[in-house]
């Protein structure tokens, strides 16, 4: 295995020369249970297939309406949270309550409804279990070369099998009902995920089969709920935490009042939330929600560096790592400094690769900044958010990507407006 942990390196195997490198099968084998036949664990025909699908999809404007239209309503739901939270004076768990967010949003998006966590915050919502733990699962997997023996010796085997069942079942249901019943267009035209791959054909003019559209969504479904609840909960920590220049939090302030004002967030004002994008950007360069990545040689190859990387070997290299050296980012690497991302060329894709780079960079990269900018707006137009305890830093998990493994506890209260006014 090579490590490689320059933007050059990184540029070279998923830009340059991305006919070199594919996922692989340790990658397939050990999150195949959650990603199937999906974009994200598939190379070759089917990788370029859906990929061609997705992009013509996400770039269509009735869907990054549909998408904002369900970031604020489930964003709403937040709010009536934190707000009885704030005027019981009880303490919330900032890092859960983000989850519940992006699975509920991304729920909506893909599915066309909700998985009603946000609803059943104190409670437990059986698809959520399911999904968080054989998340867990796959990640652990990952970690681990003998997987198959421990999980054929304990109980986890078991576990995955009965988590991935749950969640195939539930959603093969949703699709089968939306066959039976069709569906409701809004208006505008604007249309979930699900009905706009239902609507697309195979290579031989084919209707895609349910099997396969559950691995479709449930991909988008995963990419982009873990990832943006755990760059939220990050950035709100950073931003907060004993150390940063509490400048950074009034000038966000500040935009989100310029901006939203008292309205509601729209496609159109995220493009506004430069400095909340900003914010969010840092928070992805110190904490990257997928902190370590690989690629599998397919055909030799010679790296930057003149190393030799023959087919069958492995190249990793850790975007956690590029995004505290100083070699790239400076001598204030360490420091929250949304300033970095202001007023400058946008960094190469090599250099800051949280969203990937090259031909599989995230489709969804758009729609996760304007997921993250809409209930960052919606959040401080009404509440400050304070930590707990801010000179602790948070435990990380070690697994595919960085969930806070003991949450982030926060205190909220609701803004006091320049005029005096309470915010509601």
């Amino acid at each position: 295995m090579i490590q490689g942990d320059t933007p050059e390196m990184v540029e070279h195997v998923l830009k340059s020369n991305f006919w070199a490198y594919e996922k692989g099968p340790i990658f397939k084998g050990a999150l195949g249970d959650l990603f199937g036949d999906g974009i994200f664990a598939s190379d070759g025909p089917t990788w370029k297939f859906q990929r061609k699908q997705a992009s013509h999809i996400f770039n269509v404007k009735a869907f990054r309406e549909y998408t904002s239209d369900v970031f604020v309503i489930e964003a709403q739901k937040v709010l009536e949270y934190l707000g009885k939270a704030a005027d019981a004076g009880t303490e919330i768990d900032f890092h859960a309550l983000m989850l519940h967010f992006t699975l509920d949003s991304f729920g909506a998006v893909s599915f066309g409804e909700s998985f009603g966590c946000l609803e059943n915050i104190e409670s437990k919502v059986d698809f959520a279990v399911s999904f968080d733990d054989l998340t867990a699962t796959c990640s652990d997997r990952l970690m681990d070369p003998a997987w198959k023996i421990r999980e054929a010796l304990t109980s986890v085997g078991a576990k995955a099998k009965y988590d991935k069942a749950l969640i195939r079942k539930h959603s093969l249901e949703i699709i089968q009902r939306r066959r039976a019943e069709g569906f409701k267009v809004s208006p505008g035209g604007k249309k979930d995920l699900l009905q706009l791959f239902m609507e697309a054909k195979d290579d031989e003019g084919k209707p895609l089969s349910d099997e396969y559209l559950v691995d479709i969504i449930l991909n988008f479904t995963i990419a982009g709920r873990d990832t943006t609840a755990q760059a939220l909960s990050w950035m709100f920590y950073l931003i907060n935490r004993d150390g940063t220049d509490k400048e950074i939090m009034k000038t966000l302030i500040k935009e989100v009042d310029e901006v939203l004002g008292d309205g509601l967030p729209t496609y159109e004002t995220h493009k506004q939330q430069k400095y909340a994008e900003a914010c969010f950007n840092e928070a992805l360069r110190i904490y990257p929600s997928v902190p370590r990545n690989l690629k599998m040689c397919v055909q030799d190859d010679i790296l930057p560096d003149g190393t030799k990387i023959h087919a069958g070997e492995w190249f990793t290299w850790s975007s956690y790592v590029m995004g505290r050296s100083k070699a790239i980012w400076g001598p204030d690497v360490l420091a929250y400094n949304p300033d970095r991302w202001i007023n400058t060329d946008k960094p190469s894709q090599g250099k800051f690769s949280s969203f990937h780079a090259g031909p599989r960079v995230c489709l969804g990269q758009n729609f996760a900044v304007l997921e993250a900018l809409t209930v960052i707006g919606m959040i401080l137009q009404k509440f400050e958010l304070t930590l707990v305890d801010s000179a602790k830093v948070p435990a990380y998990g070690v697994s595919v990507t960085m969930p806070m493994l003991e949450g982030l506890p926060m205190k909220v209260t609701r803004r006091q407006k320049e005029n005096g006014a309470v915010a509601l």
